[in-house]
């Protein structure tokens, strides 16, 4: 409330709707846009592609690092990829993506990018932290790989799958809606960000900026429930 109360003060202030928009006109554009099908349309054609990007750097990120855990040669070259993925400018990866994939997709290819760094280093990380004792201990009774999957590394792992999971939605977020205002794919947020700012419609830069957290907060939501099911129910098994 405080910073709301703020950001009114600068608003009125301030005196120019194009530069800074009050609080209450972004409530208000924000309820309106929300009646127009074409708001609804954009929102579920961005959240598909950008929640298609996380997945697919998930799947890949949990197998990858499995693999990079136990064959060095796997470390050795993924490396230098993952160092690429994140120095290399999103401006500069949307512009070359665009010459191999359409627009439309652009989203998934530049999310899954963003966002498999983050989470295969801190998984690769967690595995190599295993407690020693633990997996010697796990030899001595010859556990199965099923066994010592759940019992020795699921809970070493498990603590840095979901920080690393909650912080790198937010990041596919981030970079795919920038990727979409840059490839201006028709249909999606980023087109619909790129629209206001081409009319100076603040008020709608605003209200449409709540809405993607709106969304990328629900879509957190949902997977970190989801990723706190699997794991109880691996717990259980």
């Amino acid at each position: 409330m405080f910073w709301l109360a703020i950001w009114h003060i600068a608003a009125a202030a301030i005196g120019q709707r194009i530069l800074l928009v009050s609080p209450i006109a972004v409530f208000v554009r924000f309820f309106e846009l929300l009646g127009e099908a074409e708001v609804w349309h954009a929102a579920v054609f961005s959240t598909l592609r950008i929640g298609c990007g996380f997945l697919l750097s998930l799947f890949l990120a949990v197998i990858l690092s499995s693999l990079a855990s136990c064959r060095k040669w796997v470390r050795i070259a993924l490396e230098p990829l993952v160092q690429a993925f994140k120095v290399v400018p999103v401006a500069s990866i949307v512009i070359v993506v665009l010459i191999w994939v359409p627009s439309r997709n652009l989203s998934v290819i530049i999310s899954f990018m963003m966002v498999f760094p983050v989470l295969y280093t801190n998984l690769l990380s967690a595995i190599d932290s295993t407690d020693r004792g633990m997996l010697e201990m796990s030899r001595v009774f010859r556990l199965s790989r099923y066994r010592k999957f759940r019992l020795v590394y699921l809970p070493q792992v498990y603590p840095y799958f979901l920080s690393s999971s909650s912080l790198a939605l937010g990041l596919a977020w981030k970079s795919g809606v920038a990727a979409e205002v840059i490839g201006i794919p028709s249909g999606s947020m980023g087109d619909l960000l790129y629209e206001a700012k081409i009319f100076f419609a603040t008020a709608d830069v605003f209200a449409y900026t709540l809405l993607i957290v709106l969304l990328s907060v629900g879509f957190e939501f949902i997977m970190n429930l989801l990723i706190r099911m699997t794991g109880r129910h691996l717990e259980a098994v």
